[in-house]
C-alpha cells in the first residue's frame, strides 16, 4: 500500500473508531494531536476517565495487537503525559486504550492497554 493509500486508511480508521467510542458514550476531544513525544489518535472522555486511544487497523486483529509495540506505546504513553494537563481535570482517571480495527469485524476497543 502506498503512503497515501495508507494514510486515508489509517484516517478512515480513526473516524470509525471516535464513533465506536461516540456510542459507547465517550466525547470525543481530539483527533490526531502531536507533541514533540509523540502522536495521540484519539483522545476522549466518559465521565471521570480520559482515554488516550492509538488506533490501529490490519488485516487480522492479531496483526493490530502486534503493531501496537512496546515502543509505539511507550511513544503514545509519552505524549499523553504531555497532553493529560490539557485534557483532564483534577480527580480524573487517565489511561492509554487501543481499539483495533478490522475488515468485517466490530472494533475491538482494548482498556488501559499501558501499564508502565
Amino acid at each position: 500500500m502506498n503512503r497515501q493509500a495508507a494514510e486515508r486508511s489509517g484516517r478512515r480508521a480513526e473516524t470509525l473508531a471516535a464513533w465506536w467510542l461516540r456510542l459507547k458514550g465517550y466525547a470525543i476531544l481530539a483527533r490526531r494531536v502531536r507533541t514533540p513525544l509523540g502522536e495521540v489518535d484519539l483522545v476522549a472522555r466518559r465521565g471521570n476517565v480520559v482515554a488516550f486511544v492509538e488506533v490501529k487497523a490490519r488485516a487480522t486483529e492479531a496483526e493490530a495487537a502486534i503493531s501496537l509495540d512496546r515502543n509505539r506505546l511507550r511513544r503514545v504513553a509519552a505524549a499523553a503525559g504531555a497532553l493529560a494537563h490539557r485534557y483532564a481535570r483534577e480527580g480524573d482517571d487517565i489511561r492509554l486504550d487501543a481499539i483495533y480495527m478490522v475488515p468485517g469485524k466490530w472494533p475491538r476497543h482494548v482498556e488501559n492497554v499501558w501499564h508502565g
